[in-house]
């Protein structure tokens, strides 16, 4: 069954956004009778039926629903936007099916950009949570400046770092059951005053693997790693 977002839901707002309800009147044809899946974002499923529908419009009934506990672990990502504003919104799309839970955009020294339509890469996000079947939408933050990620918390801080002085895996280094930050920088990597700064705060360096990735490759990786190590 499709999956469809309304936020308040919990506040008692029984009807769909405009552009959802057009989404379930014009596109899956949807009517009057209908059961309907929803999610608040917030971690609860809800089974309801559509009670009238138009392309403006869709209100429906609550049935019955399903809270979905937290995970046991946490992972923030904390990325560098890429130049391309593509190859940024590729990672935050399959990021969230897998099943990241923050995401901070950076800007640091070596950033190729420095300004993020945010409301867009919600859209994607929101998009992606329904796709993937999923009750919990991500936090997204906007682009911030690299000492104020720093300040962050979280059990476990990383800064994955192209470095062939740096032998040991992200995967050896995660434990189970646990908050992570993981910084992954831009093309032209994070500069020495940055990963300094974040060691001094005491993020812990790893390595992705000998192959040289692209900045939204290392941050799907990472949160593949660490979904992984967590089953």
């Amino acid at each position: 069954m499709n999956l469809f977002f309304q936020p308040a839901v919990s506040e008692g707002i029984n009807h769909l956004t405009a552009e959802e309800s057009y989404h379930a009147f014009r596109v899956l044809r949807m009517s009057a009778g209908d059961d309907i899946k929803i999610t608040d974002g917030k971690g609860v499923f809800y089974q309801g039926q559509i009670i009238s529908i138009d392309s403006k419009k869709c209100v429906f009934k609550i049935n019955n629903y399903e809270k979905i506990p937290a995970k046991s672990f946490r992972i923030h990502i904390a990325i560098a936007p890429t130049k391309n504003a593509d190859r940024i919104e590729w990672f935050v799309e399959k990021a969230v099916e897998i099943g990241v839970h923050e995401i901070s955009f950076i800007l640091s020294k070596n950033s190729e950009r420095r300004v993020l339509n945010l409301e867009r890469i919600e859209k994607i996000a929101i998009s992606a949570m329904k796709q993937s079947q999923q009750a919990w939408m991500p936090m997204l933050h906007p682009l911030r400046p690299f000492s104020e990620i720093l300040k962050q918390p979280a059990d476990q801080r990383f800064i994955g770092h192209v470095d062939s002085s740096n032998p040991v895996h992200l995967k050896a280094m995660a434990k189970p059951n646990k908050s992570y930050l993981v910084l992954i920088g831009p093309e032209g990597d994070f500069g020495n005053e940055e990963l300094n700064a974040a060691l001094q705060s005491g993020f812990e360096k790893v390595s992705l693997g000998e192959n040289r990735l692209r900045t939204e490759t290392a941050g799907l990786a990472t949160s593949q790693i660490l979904q992984l190590t967590n089953i």
